[in-house]
């Protein structure tokens, strides 16, 4: 069997998320912003790093100074950045996030366009999909042309070279034509990926279903081998093709959450790197869960995304004192 390049490949967007440095301000009152390194595919192959797994980034930035920071920052983590390409095009988008007193949050986004919608088809380093053993894309991808025929290309080469896929259709409505837009585009891909991660939130938009099980149940197909489905500090649903079960969550103070659920997805993915084959070992996938939960809970901890994503250490440390006389 061949040598895999790296363990997860990431493909999508990278931008430069501004923060608010108050909790509590809406984005008209707030003073002041801090600027911090973020987009969904690239906080999810940071976060991998941390956690020890060989992940790369597959994606545009602006050929402009916050574009050279993003790679940087990716550099600086360890992360491969052989399949970044800059534009000289468009500039690096940006996104204004305001931080709720609850740690919840609205974001506002400059992308008219952004450097990551115009990645295109000829620009997918074919070989680098190839060797990868997963490879992990999000919705806001599949939002414009051309970075929706290039993610549409990256899956059906993940497809051939037997690659789990993994998708996380993160909504942000506000990017979207409009809602029929936004659902149709997010189902476009569901029938060739293997591993998903929603939120209950976006279960209740893709299904109108509160009810986890009977969303789940909706969205199922053949070819999916793994769905989770996170309920931020309750923890998260997990379901295979044997049935479905829930993982608790662990409590912390919240500062942000901007980033909480990148941590979760790659904590799950760092765990089915070296999962069994077959992804049907009950407490294998509750173990790896269970440490997904702790990766989005420390996320929350701290304002910003990737700054925010914890390391292996960390994660171990936390799931020693959380976890003591509970395993």
């Amino acid at each position: 069997m061949p040598e895999h390049k790296f363990d997860v490949l990431c493909f999508g967007e990278m931008l430069i998320d501004f923060v608010p440095t108050v909790s509590g301000a809406s984005l008209i009152e707030a003073d002041s912003y801090k600027k911090a390194p973020g987009g969904a595919p690239a906080n999810v192959a940071v976060g991998l790093s941390r956690l020890g797994i060989l992940s790369g980034f597959m994606g545009m930035v602006g050929d402009d100074p916050f574009g050279h920071f993003l790679v940087q920052i990716l550099k600086e983590n360890n992360v491969n950045v052989e399949c970044v390409h800059y534009s000289k095009k468009a500039r690096t988008g940006l996104a204004f996030v305001s931080l709720q007193k609850n740690g919840e949050r609205d974001f506002l986004f400059y992308r008219n366009p952004s450097a990551d919608m115009l990645y295109s088809p000829e620009e997918i380093d074919i070989e680098a999909i190839q060797s990868s053993k997963i490879f992990h894309f999000g919705s806001i991808s599949l939002i414009d042309e051309p970075v929706r025929s290039a993610t549409l290309k990256a899956i059906e080469i993940a497809r051939q070279a037997n690659c789990l896929i993994s998708y996380d259709p993160n909504i942000r409505l506000n990017l979207w034509p409009n809602i029929d837009a936004a659902w149709n585009g997010i189902m476009l891909v569901w029938d060739l990926v293997n591993i998903i991660k929603v939120s209950d939130e976006e279960l209740y938009f893709l299904t109108n279903e509160t009810d986890i099980k009977k969303g789940v149940q909706k969205l199922w197909h053949a070819g999916i081998r793994l769905m989770v489905v996170t309920c931020g500090a309750h923890g998260a649903y997990c379901a295979t093709s044997k049935g479905i079960f829930s993982v608790p969550g662990f409590s912390v103070k919240a500062v942000d959450t901007t980033g909480a659920g990148d941590g979760f997805v790659a904590g799950l993915l760092a765990g089915l790197v070296h999962a069994s084959a077959d992804l049907e070992d009950e407490k294998e996938l509750y173990k790896i869960c269970q440490r997904a939960n702790a990766v989005g809970a420390l996320t929350t901890t701290k304002r910003g995304a990737i700054p925010a994503l914890p390391t292996l250490d960390q994660i171990e440390k936390f799931l020693k004192k959380n976890l003591t006389g509970k395993l």
